[in-house]
């Protein structure tokens, strides 16, 4: 398969990126670590005139720790798996990067990169909604502040606007007390997307009632979303093996309800049990206290 022809440009600065993302008569495209996007240039799914290379802004490459935690968009998986103090404030986060692809996947792959592509099995989503992460977003309107939540409508699909890049994620510190898990089932233990996957986190009271719990599946709903119905089953019940095996069923229902007649459906009903089960052992008699 032979290459498409387009223009590159580097830009040093945001308002650079954002003038040549946005200018008329050119299909320009952003790329950072471009591990999905070299794909898709040369299979053709992605048509551009133009390669806009935000690695050189260095807005993107900084991790910022002050009231709320900074991530830039083109910072590397690496770059946050070799971050102690995300290691310490956000360990959810690192363990999800973890899991992404190879050593050289990590290197060059970037978070904002895996968040605007989408893709149903991207490993730093399910992380960033349980951890309910902010996006800021530069466009030629402004900025933007979206959940992540929101910001990912389903496979393939954002509410980043045209000619608009994402330049951080901000999340808020984690209390004392809680506990975080990424569970995930691939073909192989690396170099393999997801199949499925978990991103949890909880804590109990003083009660030993459980009084926060966050649970989000991916590469199984359409959207990266927080499943509430199995959380409130949770929320105010001391945390036993009964109560896993009940959120397991509930979770597996919910997934039932949305899977349709995919032929993948009957062996990820019981897998998504299972790994929410595990997830709350975990969380709830485990030792990954931050």
């Amino acid at each position: 398969m032979i290459f498409q022809d387009f223009s590159y440009a580097c830009p040093t600065n945001i308002q650079e990126a954002i003038t040549l993302l946005g200018e008329p008569g050119m299909r320009s495209c952003p790329i950072a670590g471009g591990t999905d996007l070299t794909i898709a240039l040369r299979n053709n799914s992605v048509k551009t005139d133009r390669l806009v290379d935000i690695t050189r802004i260095s807005e993107l490459k900084s991790i910022k720790i002050n009231h709320c935690i900074s991530i830039g968009a083109a910072v590397t998986f690496a770059e946050i798996i070799e971050n102690s103090i995300l290691l310490k404030q956000v360990p959810l986060l690192v363990n999800a990067s973890e899991k992404v692809g190879s050593y050289q996947i990590r290197n060059l792959g970037t978070i904002g990169g895996n968040v605007a592509n989408a893709a149903i099995c991207a490993d730093s989503l399910p992380a960033l909604v349980c951890l309910e992460a902010d996006a800021i977003i530069q466009s030629p309107h402004g900025q933007l502040r979206l959940p992540v939540s929101d910001l990912v409508t389903g496979p393939g699909q954002t509410k980043i606007p045209s000619g608009g890049i994402i330049q951080s994620f901000e999340i808020s510190p984690l209390f004392t007390g809680i506990k975080t898990v990424f569970e995930r089932i691939g073909r192989r233990k690396s170099m393999a997307i997801a199949r499925l996957s978990l991103a949890g986190l909880g804590s109990t009271g003083s009660d030993g009632k459980i009084n926060r719990v966050h649970l989000v599946p991916g590469a199984s709903f359409p959207q990266f979303r927080r499943i509430t119905i199995v959380e409130d089953l949770l929320l105010g019940k001391y945390p036993d093996e009964n109560l896993f095996v009940a959120a397991g069923k509930a979770m597996a229902n919910q997934f039932n309800l949305v899977s349709g007649n995919r032929w993948s459906a009957e062996w990820k009903i019981k897998a998504i049990a299972a790994i929410t089960e595990r997830a709350l052992r975990q969380i709830f008699g485990g030792n990954n206290e931050n």
